[in-house]
């Protein structure tokens, strides 16, 4: 069960970080953000960002293994990376349909998938 909620925070963690990171430039292509400052936009990215936080360290303490956890701190990291791209493919597909998904993205997927296959072994 902790594994669970540990990747259930984990894509709301990056839900919001993928937002942060990358929601302006939606804004900016749309024109919401015409005229706004990129001072601006980093302290809107941070107010967002926190949220982030406040999904990612939960996710840390409870999955981490010397809490009680399941996991290793490898496999915490390996977890949120495949997490990220996983987060970050759903809001391409949604925001920027104009960026297409190409074989070598795929690859690296599988490759992802290998890693975590890899740190997960004994």
């Amino acid at each position: 069960m902790k594994g669970f909620i540990t990747v259930l925070l984990l894509i709301c963690s990056n839900t919001f970080m993928t937002l942060a990171w990358y929601g302006h430039l939606k804004l900016k292509v749309t024109g919401k953000l015409a005229g706004v400052s990129l001072v601006l936009v980093i302290l809107m990215s941070w107010g967002i960002a926190l949220f982030e936080y406040m999904f990612q360290v939960p996710a840390n303490r409870i999955g981490f293994n010397e809490n009680g956890g399941p996991f290793s701190l490898w496999q915490l990291k390996v977890i949120q990376e495949v997490v990220t791209l996983t987060v970050f493919t759903g809001f391409m597909f949604l925001f920027f349909k104009n960026q297409p998904l190409r074989w070598n993205h795929l690859a690296a997927f599988v490759l992802l998938i290998g890693a975590v296959y890899l740190m997960f072994r004994e």
